[in-house]
């Protein structure tokens, strides 16, 4: 799906990562980003956020919370990040993004709101209840700040996906938003949910999910309150297409992330304004059985998507051919991916050490991949800039 989009809207990124692999530079098992692209990306996202008045805070589990990707998106004019857990509130930090969302998707620990509040001083922080409010306005009186709380709503006919339920019940948000707003060391901002978009199988669309207008609704009775003067962080499948809708929804915040690297769903359907920013490059190890078996170890076929056959360019040289596309079969989520098998029959078949460059619309931070910066490739000088693991944090390669 996405080696498509790949090969036809940026191949000079895949010969560059390619032609980088074998001369040694980038590892096997590793999501490659051309961050010019990246920023080009952040760019475009950014500008029409602008227009719009939509804050931006850019999403980077994605590629791993890579520190070269973070500042791309910063140069793209994206200066803050939103962390779905600690570990990318770590990293973002740390590559000099600042905060602009903490707590969403996962809440704060307890033991950890505190440093949280402190270190990071997130523009804006989501809580599921009243326990974990009061443990992040107790954190920020601690830092000698206020902490503005965003509230996730839910209700019934929203979706999500299983694992991420939670949050307040959105017919009592406005008692919510006077309790957080009498704590001490917090006050209510306003609300969040997520997916408020989501990519329709049906139709090829990305659609207003059941949460876009539980947002809406919950805006308008704390409008009524006297509350109108609020954030909605409504985060999902976030292209600069997009975004127009969700300022119509009423949202005062977005969340790009797979937007970023022109990754979304949406972007394998039709041509959108990001361009591909992203490959998975391994190597083949040995033949076995009439299969070239590559190294694993980073391989995430998105599950929102049906069974299609994977495919892969293989080569020992710099290409986007047709002919260089071999059909992979990759283990299923439930095996360790040591390996993925190359079909290896007929011409041209696949050799140890030969390259191996897929497209997935991945999730990084979830797998053992090494995640590779790349700059220049634009003008033709491709350089590695980063050599990372899925913490942000420089990888112990080659030993």
């Amino acid at each position: 799906m996405f080696l498509d989009v790949l090969r036809r809207r940026n191949p000079a990124f895949i010969e560059a990562a390619m032609a980088l692999h074998q001369q040694g530079k980038i590892p096997a098992n590793a999501y490659v980003l051309d961050l010019d692209m990246v920023s080009r990306n952040a760019r475009v996202l950014s500008d029409e956020a602008a227009r719009l008045g939509l804050k931006a805070f850019a999403m980077t589990k994605q590629v791993g919370r890579s520190s070269s990707f973070c500042r791309a998106v910063k140069r793209g004019g994206i200066d803050r990040a939103v962390a779905v857990d600690m570990a990318c509130a770590r990293a973002t930090h740390k590559a000099g993004l600042k905060l602009g969302h903490l707590g969403h998707l996962q809440q704060v620990a307890r033991h950890e709101a505190a440093a949280a509040a402190k270190a990071f001083a997130p523009d804006y922080w989501t809580v599921f209840n009243d326990s974990k409010a009061g443990e992040a306005a107790a954190g920020a009186k601690a830092a000698g700040r206020t902490q503005d709380l965003l509230a996730r709503i839910r209700a019934e006919g929203d979706t999500f996906y299983r694992g991420h339920e939670g949050g307040y019940d959105a017919a009592d948000v406005t008692a919510v938003a006077d309790r957080l707003d009498a704590l001490d060391g917090g006050r209510f901002a306003g609300i969040t949910t997520f997916p408020a978009l989501l990519f329709d199988q049906a139709t090829r669309k990305v659609l207003p999910t059941h949460n876009l207008s539980t947002l809406s609704k919950a805006a308008e009775t704390l409008a009524k309150s006297g509350r109108k003067d609020i954030e909605i962080n409504a985060p999902g499948t976030t292209s600069a297409v997009m975004l127009p809708a969700l300022a119509e929804a009423g949202a005062t915040q977005c969340e790009p992330g797979n937007g970023l690297h022109g990754t979304t769903a949406l972007h394998v359907m039709e041509d959108l304004p990001e361009l591909p920013a992203v490959l998975y490059l391994t190597e083949v190890s040995h033949l076995s059985g009439g299969k070239a078996y590559c190294l694993g170890g980073g391989f995430y076929i998105d599950p929102i998507f049906p069974d299609y056959d994977v495919k892969a360019l293989v080569s020992a040289e710099p290409t986007v051919a047709a002919t260089a596309l071999r059909s992979v079969e990759v283990p299923p989520p439930s095996a360790i991916d040591y390996y993925a098998m190359i079909d290896a029959v007929g011409p041209l078949a696949p050799r140890p050490g030969d390259t191996a460059v897929f497209g997935f619309r991945g999730q990084a931070f979830v797998t053992r991949a090494f995640v590779v910066g790349v700059s220049g490739i634009s003008k033709g000088q491709p350089k590695v800039e980063t050599i990372e693991n899925g913490f942000g944090e420089t990888a112990a390669w080659p030993v």
